[in-house]
Protein backbone atom coordinates (compact mmCIF):
# COMPACT_ATOMS: atom_id res chain seq x y z
CA UNK A 1 0.00 0.00 0.00
CA UNK A 2 2.81 2.45 0.86
CA UNK A 3 4.58 1.52 -2.37
CA UNK A 4 1.52 2.47 -4.41
CA UNK A 5 1.26 5.82 -2.61
CA UNK A 6 4.93 6.58 -3.25
CA UNK A 7 4.66 5.60 -6.93
CA UNK A 8 1.62 7.87 -7.32
CA UNK A 9 3.52 10.87 -5.92
CA UNK A 10 6.58 10.07 -8.05
CA UNK A 11 4.28 10.13 -11.10
CA UNK A 12 3.43 13.75 -10.19
CA UNK A 13 7.13 14.70 -10.00
CA UNK A 14 8.21 12.83 -13.14
CA UNK A 15 7.06 15.31 -15.81
CA UNK A 16 9.40 18.04 -14.58
CA UNK A 17 12.32 15.60 -14.39
CA UNK A 18 11.57 14.21 -17.83
CA UNK A 19 11.39 17.71 -19.27
CA UNK A 20 15.08 18.03 -18.38
CA UNK A 21 15.99 14.60 -19.75
CA UNK A 22 15.92 12.70 -16.45
CA UNK A 23 13.70 10.47 -14.39
CA UNK A 24 13.38 8.82 -10.98
CA UNK A 25 13.04 5.13 -10.13
CA UNK A 26 11.76 3.72 -6.87
CA UNK A 27 14.32 1.24 -5.52
CA UNK A 28 13.12 0.31 -2.03
CA UNK A 29 10.94 1.34 0.89
CA UNK A 30 11.94 0.20 4.37
CA UNK A 31 9.47 -0.72 7.10
CA UNK A 32 10.55 2.47 8.90
CA UNK A 33 9.42 4.69 5.99
CA UNK A 34 12.82 5.33 4.42
CA UNK A 35 12.51 5.59 0.65
CA UNK A 36 15.42 4.86 -1.70
CA UNK A 37 15.29 6.19 -5.23
CA UNK A 38 17.61 6.29 -8.21
CA UNK A 39 17.85 9.40 -10.35
CA UNK A 40 18.51 8.42 -13.96
CA UNK A 41 19.25 10.10 -17.26
CA UNK A 42 20.33 13.72 -17.01
CA UNK A 43 19.26 13.82 -13.35
CA UNK A 44 21.68 11.05 -12.44
CA UNK A 45 24.72 13.16 -13.30
CA UNK A 46 23.44 16.65 -12.66
CA UNK A 47 25.27 18.70 -10.00
CA UNK A 48 21.85 19.91 -8.83
CA UNK A 49 20.54 16.37 -8.21
CA UNK A 50 20.83 16.78 -4.42
CA UNK A 51 18.51 19.77 -4.59
CA UNK A 52 16.12 17.90 -6.86
CA UNK A 53 16.09 15.00 -4.43
CA UNK A 54 15.50 17.06 -1.29
CA UNK A 55 13.42 19.99 -2.57
CA UNK A 56 11.29 18.26 -5.17
CA UNK A 57 11.07 14.57 -4.40
CA UNK A 58 11.50 14.28 -0.63
CA UNK A 59 9.45 17.36 0.17
CA UNK A 60 6.56 16.20 -2.02
CA UNK A 61 6.62 12.64 -0.63
CA UNK A 62 6.66 13.82 3.00
CA UNK A 63 3.90 16.33 2.30
CA UNK A 64 1.60 13.76 0.70
CA UNK A 65 2.57 10.65 2.71
CA UNK A 66 3.20 11.16 6.45
CA UNK A 67 4.65 7.63 6.75
CA UNK A 68 7.68 8.66 4.67
CA UNK A 69 10.53 9.58 7.02
CA UNK A 70 13.39 10.18 4.58
CA UNK A 71 14.36 9.88 0.93
CA UNK A 72 17.85 8.91 -0.15
CA UNK A 73 19.50 8.49 -3.50
CA UNK A 74 21.24 5.21 -4.34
Amino acid sequence: MLKEKVEKVLEQVRPSLQADGGDVELVEISDQGDVKVRLVGACGHCPMSTYTLKLAIEQKLKEKIPEVKSVEQV
